[in-house]
């Protein structure tokens, strides 16, 4: 036991990282878990919730665990003359000659510490068996790569050893983590996929996680033009966008608000007409803003009513945003759903 608190004690400071940087990490990926567990279930589940927000630990695990600690001053192991790496695959008969139970410990960690990513694999992302041991072997790779070249070619020397027996060992914990998945889902079954069709009573988390996707839509239709423009012309040697009159920065202000009015538009307004009101947000996590079937003159009046809330929204953040949570938590609707 004192063998075994003691290997795993060398990776407190790596664990106590993790934790620390898991908040900040899950705070940003929060919409987008939002948006795929919506796509995935077709609603939120705390079982599926608790368990990405896990995921989320684990890879940054993954990550503080293999290349953490960086390396500092300029002598040492490592830094002075890098780290050889391993290539023979038999090298662990060594390791455990010399280091006893030290290497087998190694080795059983390197197993066990892939498990959770077949797992996930399996149960979580509902792949089979052989894509989740190639992911299990991609994601090894990539470490032993990023170890390899001093995590590619940011320190130039080696600070961690590449190892091809890591490689092996993480994969087989990825296929021992899938089997579990397996043997689990004999017993308790995975819940049930999102059926086809999106609903028409949503949620308000759901409102806004398609409306965050709809306008990361806009902002990039918004930007990205006028950047391919701008770049193509000053690679050419014609300098920024100008026009008489105008200063480049207004020219840049004009095409950019430009595209993003339009690409609003289209967005908001006439790919939900056509889609029986699923915008391309509210396609991907299963919904339609439209609770009912209307007449031709009474959709125009909705839309009309929606597009204006989606503007107040963003011009007077966050206050119309409470406004609007305020009323749906008294009405379990939007304002515009109100027009019959």
């Amino acid at each position: 036991m004192g063998a075994i608190k003691k290997f795993l004690g060398s990776y407190g400071e790596n664990f106590a990282l993790a934790l620390l940087l898991w908040p900040v990490v899950s705070l940003m990926l929060t919409l987008p878990i939002l948006a795929y567990l919506y796509h995935r279930d077709g609603r939120l589940r705390f079982g599926s919730f608790v368990g990405t927000y896990l995921t989320v630990l684990y890879a940054i695990g993954i990550v503080c665990f293999t290349l953490y600690p960086l390396p500092s001053g300029d002598r040492g192991l490592g830094i002075t003359y890098g780290v050889p790496p391993n290539y023979n695959p038999l090298a662990f008969i060594g390791d455990i000659q010399k280091d006893g139970l030290k290497a087998v410990f190694q080795l059983l960690f390197n197993v066990v510490f892939f498990m959770p990513l077949g797992f996930i694999a399996g149960r979580l992302l509902r792949l089979r068996f052989p894509t989740a041991v190639l992911l299990g072997a991609a994601v090894s790779a990539l470490i032993e790569v990023a170890q390899l070249t001093g995590l590619f070619g940011l320190y130039p020397f080696a600070y961690r050893c590449g190892d091809v027996d890591d490689l092996i060992t993480n994969t087989l914990g990825a296929a021992a983590g899938w089997l579990c998945a397996w043997l689990l889902a004999r017993v308790v079954p995975p819940g049930k996929l999102a059926d086809a069709e999106p609903t028409d009573r949503p949620g308000f988390v759901r409102r806004c996680v398609a409306l965050w996707i709809d306008l990361v839509i806009v902002w990039l239709a918004a930007v990205v033009p006028y950047g391919i423009v701008a770049l193509g012309m000053e690679f050419a040697g014609f300098g920024a966008p100008v026009l008489p009159g105008f200063t480049a920065s207004q020219v840049a202000n004009f095409a950019i608000t430009g595209c993003g009015v339009a690409a609003l538009v289209i967005v908001e307004v006439v790919v939900p007409w056509c889609h029986d009101g699923s915008t391309p947000g509210g396609s991907f996590v299963r919904m339609t803003c439209e609770m009912h079937p209307r007449t031709f003159w009474c959709r125009v009046l909705f839309y009309l009513a929606r597009s204006a809330t989606l503007v107040a929204v963003c011009y007077w953040f966050p206050e119309a945003a409470l406004i609007l949570l305020i009323f749906y938590a008294i009405k379990r609707e939007m304002p515009y759903d109100l027009i019959p």
